[in-house]
């Protein structure tokens, strides 16, 4: 009997899915994937003065690098990639369910980041940074029209991506309503909401938050926006109250600390 249509590109999807690799570059982004046990490692490639800063990591993966010429970077990246002669191939990690991810600590209420579209890898990287500094659970995107696994992300998240979960999803509205059934109270992030996040989170800061951001420009659309229990904003002086959204998650994640 054959397949339907949509198995068979469903499979598909999940081979191609499977067989992709992520080149990270730059001695941080490199070093923290070599000693991360969980990441994948399949390739390393570095200049004699890179392996000699990496040694240490190097020796701990157990990989054997390969020396390239510090002219003539061999590596498969952008030739204007900062490289700083280090370039290492694995593969994406894998961080679970969205439900074993956002459970929490039992110490403090967790803190769970959403970002509908947010597309810009040093957006996303930066995000995660943060993320990991304010301790929060996972950085949460849908799986389409969000920032892939790149090296420009590892390394705009400077060691983070390695410790902070990022995890891809097929439906944000419906990640946000699961994160309700377990209890999350949801704010989204808008400019013209009325009510400020500091303002929102009295009464609350025992629970568990989550912080939906969106894109710069267009914000949230409108299902997240209707899935979200409230529309907060960052309270600003002046006239002028915009922020890269990298640097709202950071203000709203320092705004809804437990």
């Amino acid at each position: 009997m054959k397949k339907p249509k949509w198995i068979v590109e469903k499979e598909q999807a999940k081979k191609a899915s499977a067989a992709e690799t992520v080149w990270l570059f730059g001695l941080h982004a490199v070093r923290d994937a070599l000693e991360n046990p969980a990441r994948e490692k399949l390739r390393l490639i570095v200049t004699k003065n890179a392996l000699d800063k990496l040694e240490a990591a190097v020796a701990a993966s157990g990989m054997e690098p390969e020396l390239s010429d510090p002219r003539r970077f061999s590596a498969p990246i952008d030739p204007q990639s900062v490289h700083q002669g280090a370039a290492l191939e694995v593969k994406a990690l894998d961080w679970g369910s969205l439900q074993d991810r956002c459970m929490g600590d039992g110490i403090r209420p967790p803190r769970v980041v959403l970002l509908d579209r947010v597309t810009d890898p040093h957006n996303v990287g930066a995000i995660l940074r943060s993320a990991e500094v304010f301790g929060a659970c996972a950085v949460v995107a849908p799986r389409h029209h969000s920032a892939p696994e790149t090296g420009a992300l590892a390394k705009t998240a400077s060691g983070a991506l390695e410790r902070q979960p990022y995890l891809k999803v097929r439906n944000l509205a419906d990640a946000i309503q699961e994160l309700q059934k377990m209890g999350y109270v949801v704010f989204g992030l808008a400019g013209e909401a009325e009510q400020t996040i500091d303002a929102a989170m009295e009464g609350v800061r025992d629970r568990p938050v989550a912080l939906v951001l969106g894109a710069e420009g267009p914000g949230l659309r409108e299902k997240t926006r209707e899935t979200c229990d409230a529309l907060v904003r960052i309270e600003f002086a002046g006239a002028f109250g915009s922020l890269n959204v990298s640097n709202a998650a950071a203000v709203a994640l320092y705004a809804a600390r437990g």
